[in-house]
């Protein structure tokens, strides 16, 4: 069923716990990690880092979980040309703390395009092209100026101030959840314009690819 940009709702990883190593990774269709007494639950919302380009700096929930390991919902990693196997360790870290983004305007993505790369061979009066990746995908949302003080507006100023890596989530009217990992710059110069609100804009800049699930 369509659905209309009208009651969905922003939040930002405020608070990201310590980082614990990772020592497998395995090539499955949804990737399974070992750590070591982990302590996650499923539903858990993680950034992982990894020697596998396609998987590191990203976001993930967690799907189900054992004592030492847990399934990344929709990691897929069974591709062994992409994800050659062994070489995906690295670290995760769970979200403690996730803070709601209030009095959103106007929320606009752009990036996430293959980069393309065009190329014409002499013998050949015609040219050729191929997909050389993605770029990242960044989010831009305007908030009304007055909320400053607020928790959504607290939690974005101190994420620009450090330039930690966070995640923004994204739950659409129909439920369907966005995961952006991402850095934030709150740019509070305010914008004036006469007939609107005052407002400030917050950007969202992408790290690899976002991440999308049905519910």
């Amino acid at each position: 069923m369509s659905s209309v940009p009208t009651g969905s709702t922003f939040y930002v990883a405020s608070t990201i716990a310590a980082t614990k190593t990772t020592t497998i990774v395995t090539n499955a269709s949804e990737a399974s990690v070992t750590s070591a007494a982990h302590g996650y639950s499923a539903g858990d919302y993680v950034l992982v880092t990894s020697g596998w380009g396609r998987l590191n700096k990203r976001a993930f929930r967690i799907k189900t979980v054992a004592t030492d390991t847990f399934v990344l919902e929709g990691a897929d990693t069974s591709n062994t040309t992409f994800f050659p196997a062994g070489q995906g360790v690295g670290t995760v870290a769970k979200v403690s703390t996730w803070t709601q983004i209030t009095t959103v305007m106007n929320p606009n993505t752009s990036g996430g395009d293959p980069k393309t790369v065009t190329y014409k061979f002499v013998e050949s009066d015609v040219e050729y092209s191929i997909n050389d990746g993605f770029s990242a995908t960044d989010y831009t949302l305007e908030l009304d100026a007055d909320s400053i003080g607020g928790a959504g507006y607290t939690a974005l100023k101190t994420l620009t101030d450090v330039q930690t890596d966070t995640i923004m989530r994204m739950v659409t009217r129909s439920g369907s959840i966005l995961l952006v990992p991402c850095t934030v710059a709150l740019n509070e110069s305010v914008r004036m314009t006469d007939g609107q609100i005052n407002r400030v804009v917050a950007q969202f800049s992408g790290n690899n690819r976002a991440v999308r699930y049905a519910s």
